[in-house]
């Protein structure tokens, strides 16, 4: 079957979109067709000298670099994205789910090659992308949404590997957003999109400079805000809602500081055994997010 063109942006060109990344009233990630499809010619690309050091995973001014088959191919299925340069074997470039444009900013390149390209040891599968980052997202916009789909709140959570598997959790469970300190909180990265596993292109990321403000006007909005605290004499279920919630989690170790604990209606605990003190944090996201997706809906 002949592959059609990726809605990729930043580039120049007739390459049309055949897949757009688009999601269902659960939040999910799925594929439609564009109606004005068309095909595009055949990929074209030159090997050269690679740039960038080795491990460094920098990318140039104002841009961010993606590595892995699925924040890559995520990246490239997003129409808000501005692409760059896509650095990539031939393996990679097949296994991705369409086509570039003819005139796609694309190097093929091995894959020793590639890895001087981004961090140390990471696992980059034959694709390399540089774009640029994200747009801004405003909480306001976020709370205009579904409010039967929860917030996370993350509270100076800084391990981009974390923030990355609690954004790849959000998007499983149907969560409208993340909210994060912007000077507390891991910068886009390729760390963040591969521990993301596509979900960097999915949740929308809230960085806000007061992150008390922010749960002030999240309670406005008629969520409930709950905080994870693994001494709180409430379990999870006992203290979720029938309504919207904002699950807010502190950092591993420090836990919630005293002035977000201070700004939640309720503190809750996993159910745990006493085998193990805690849970990793993106763990124990996961959890409370599954807790909030199987609770009874609004109506009932």
């Amino acid at each position: 079957m002949t592959k059609r063109a990726l809605p990729v942006n930043g580039v120049t060109g007739s390459g049309r979109a055949f897949k757009v990344l688009a999601q269902d009233n659960n939040g999910t990630a799925k594929m439609i067709k564009s109606k004005d499809a068309k095909p595009s010619r055949a990929l074209r690309g030159r090997a050269g000298r690679m740039q960038g050091g080795r491990g460094s995973g920098r990318a140039s001014t104002g841009a961010v670099r993606l590595w892995g088959h699925h924040a890559v191919e995520a990246a490239l299925l997003n129409p808000e994205r501005k692409h760059r340069k896509l650095w990539a074997t031939r393996e990679g470039i097949a296994a991705l789910d369409g086509e570039l444009p003819a005139n796609f900013p694309l190097e093929y390149a091995q894959a020793a090659d590639l890895a001087r390209l981004v961090a140390r040891d990471a696992p980059h599968q034959g694709l390399v992308l540089e774009c640029d980052g994200l747009e801004d997202v405003y909480l306001g916009d976020v709370l205009e949404g579904d409010p039967a789909r929860p917030i996370v709140v993350l509270d100076q959570v800084t391990d981009p590997h974390n923030v990355g598997a609690i954004l790849r959790s959000a998007a499983a469970f149907g969560a409208v957003a993340l909210v994060t300190q912007d000077r507390h909180a891991p910068p886009e990265s390729g760390v963040v999109a591969k521990s993301a596993s596509g979900a960097l292109e999915i949740v929308p990321w809230v960085r806000v400079v007061n992150l008390a403000r922010a749960l002030e006007e999240i309670a406005e909005a008629g969520y409930w805000r709950i905080g994870l605290d693994g001494t709180a004499e409430l379990t999870m279920a006992e203290a979720l809602p029938a309504g919207p919630v904002a699950l807010v989690l502190g950092s591993e170790g420090e836990g919630l500081r005293h002035n977000i604990a201070q700004h939640c209606d309720a503190l809750a605990r996993l159910p745990m055994s006493g085998a193990i003190e805690s849970l990793n944090v993106s763990n124990a996201a996961a959890i409370a997010l599954y807790a909030a997706a199987t609770r009874p809906s609004m109506e009932d």
